[in-house]
C-alpha cells in the first residue's frame, strides 16, 4: 500500500513538474511575442511621425525621458525619441499631450525637425464624441496630415492656430475645442524639440 502511494506521489509530482515547465515555456514564448508586437506597432508609429529616410540610427534605442509641464500637458515623464543621420541629431518625436480636449486629454506623438519644421503627429488616444472630435484620428480623416511640414516659429506665431482663432489650421464643423487642444499640443511640443539640442546630455534614459 505504501509503494503505491509512493509511487501515485511521485507520478504526481513528475506530472507537476512537466506541467509546470510547458506552463512555464508557453508564459516565455507568449511574453516574447507580445512584447515583439509591442515594438512593432511602436516602430510603425515612430516611422509616421518621423520619415525613415531621415535618420540611421535604431530610434527605438534612443529613447530619453523627459518632463515639461506647459509644453507637455502634465508633469509626468514622457518617452522622447531621438533620430539621428551619421551620429548627428536631426530630430526628435515625444509622446505628449493635450490636456484640454473636450472629453478630457488627448494623448499624442509630435515628431518635427530641431528647427521647428512638423514631420508629422499621430493622436494614440482620445475620447472625443464620434463623428465630431474624432476626426483628429487619421482613420477617421486626413486632418491630422495637415501638420506635415508646418513650422512652428516661435511661442507667438499666431499663425499656428485654428482658423476661428485666426490661425491657417482648419476647425470641425460643430467642434473647435478638439482640434483647438490638438494644433496647441502640437505647437508647445514642437517649441520643446526645437530647445532640445541643448537639453539632450542632461536627459536620462529610458528604464
Amino acid at each position: 500500500m505504501i509503494k503505491i502511494i509512493r509511487k501515485n506521489a511521485l507520478t504526481l509530482a513528475i506530472f507537476a513538474a512537466i506541467t509546470t515547465g510547458l506552463i512555464a515555456v508557453i508564459h516565455y514564448i507568449t511574453e516574447c511575442v507580445a512584447k515583439n508586437q509591442i515594438l512593432f506597432q511602436q516602430k510603425k508609429l515612430l516611422d509616421q511621425v518621423i520619415p525613415t529616410e531621415l535618420y540611421d540610427n535604431q530610434i527605438q534605442q534612443e529613447c530619453y525621458l523627459i518632463k515639461d509641464k506647459v509644453a507637455l500637458g502634465n508633469n509626468k515623464f514622457h518617452h522622447l525619441y531621438l533620430a539621428r543621420k551619421g551620429n548627428t541629431p536631426v530630430a526628435a518625436a515625444i509622446e505628449t499631450v493635450a490636456p484640454d480636449g473636450y472629453a478630457g486629454p488627448i494623448q499624442m506623438l509630435v515628431g518635427a525637425t530641431f528647427e521647428g519644421k512638423i514631420l508629422g503627429v499621430r493622436v494614440t488616444e482620445y475620447h472625443e464624441t464620434p463623428g465630431f472630435g474624432d476626426k483628429v484620428e487619421l482613420r477617421v480623416s486626413n486632418w491630422i496630415n495637415s501638420f506635415n511640414g508646418q513650422v512652428v516659429h516661435d511661442a507667438n506665431d499666431k499663425d499656428f492656430a485654428i482658423k476661428k482663432d485666426g490661425g491657417r489650421f482648419d476647425q470641425f464643423t460643430g467642434a473647435t475645442i478638439t482640434p483647438r487642444a490638438v494644433v496647441n499640443a502640437t505647437k508647445r511640443t514642437t517649441l520643446l524639440i526645437k530647445t532640445l539640442p541643448d537639453k539632450l546630455s542632461s536627459l536620462p534614459k529610458c528604464g
